[in-house]
C-alpha cells in the first residue's frame, strides 16, 4: 500500500510518467421493442426485456499528473490483449518514456510472463524494460486511480442499454477525448501518514 502511495507523489516527470491501469466489463443489451420516446410531461418509457449480445471488455489508462487517459473495448481479457494494450501504450502513447511507472492489481494476467507468452523474446523484454510495475495490495483495488476513472466512464457514458461493439467503441472514443481536451487530472489527496492513522488496523502490531 505504502508504495502506491509513494508513487502517486512524485513530482511529475514524462520521462518516467505514472500511469494507472484497471480492467472492467459491459454486457452488450439490445432492445427487444423499441423505446417510446419522451414527450412533454413524459419520460421515454422503455421495456424490461432486452436481449444480450455478449460482453464487451473495457482496458482504461490513466496519467493523474498528465491529465490524459486512454480507454480499449475489446471482445477479450486475455494475457495477449493485456499485453498488446501495454506495447502499444509503451510505443504509442508513451513513445519518449525512458520507463512507464505503472500501477495496476495482482489480476493473474497483469505481469511479465503475460509479454513473454505473447511477443518472441527479444520484444518481450524491450518492453519490460520500460516498465517499473507497482501492484495494489490484495483487497486494495481502491488505490488504483484507474478504478475511478472506470467509474466516471461508466456513470457519464456507459449507464445505458448499447447493443453494440462498434457502438461502444465509437462513443467511449468521443468520451475519451472530451475528457483529454478538457485536460481533466485527478487530485490525489490520501497520502502515507494519512495511512498509517486511519488504516492502522492493517499494519502489524510490533
Amino acid at each position: 500500500m505504502e508504495d502506491v502511495l509513494e508513487v502517486y507523489h512524485l513530482p511529475y516527470d514524462p520521462a518516467y510518467p505514472v500511469v494507472c491501469m484497471d480492467e472492467s466489463s459491459k454486457q452488450l443489451i439490445g432492445e427487444v421493442h423499441d423505446p417510446i420516446p419522451c414527450k412533454p410531461g413524459q419520460p421515454k418509457r422503455m421495456d424490461d426485456e432486452y436481449v444480450r449480445h455478449g460482453v464487451a471488455e473495457i482496458f482504461v489508462e490513466v496519467e493523474p499528473l498528465g491529465n490524459r487517459r486512454h480507454v480499449e473495448i475489446t471482445e477479450r481479457r486475455t494475457r495477449a490483449d493485456w499485453a498488446h494494450f501495454v506495447r502499444q501504450m509503451l510505443d504509442d502513447r508513451y513513445p519518449d518514456a525512458i520507463q512507464v511507472r505503472l500501477v495496476m492489481d495482482n489480476l493473474n494476467t497483469h505481469n511479465i510472463a503475460s509479454l513473454y507468452e505473447t511477443f518472441e523474446p527479444e520484444e518481450a523484454m524491450r518492453l519490460a524494460k520500460r516498465l517499473e510495475i507497482h501492484h495494489t495490495p490484495k483487497h486494495g483495488s481502491w488505490l488504483n486511480i484507474a478504478e475511478i476513472e472506470l467509474s466516471v466512464l461508466k456513470g457519464q457514458c456507459l449507464n445505458r442499454r448499447i447493443a453494440e461493439m462498434g457502438t461502444m467503441q465509437a462513443e467511449v472514443a468521443a468520451w475519451e477525448k472530451d475528457r483529454n481536451n478538457r485536460t481533466i487530472g485527478v487530485d490525489w489527496q490520501f497520502t502515507t501518514e494519512d495511512a498509517r492513522v486511519k488504516l492502522k488496523h492493517l499494519y502489524p502490531k510490533l
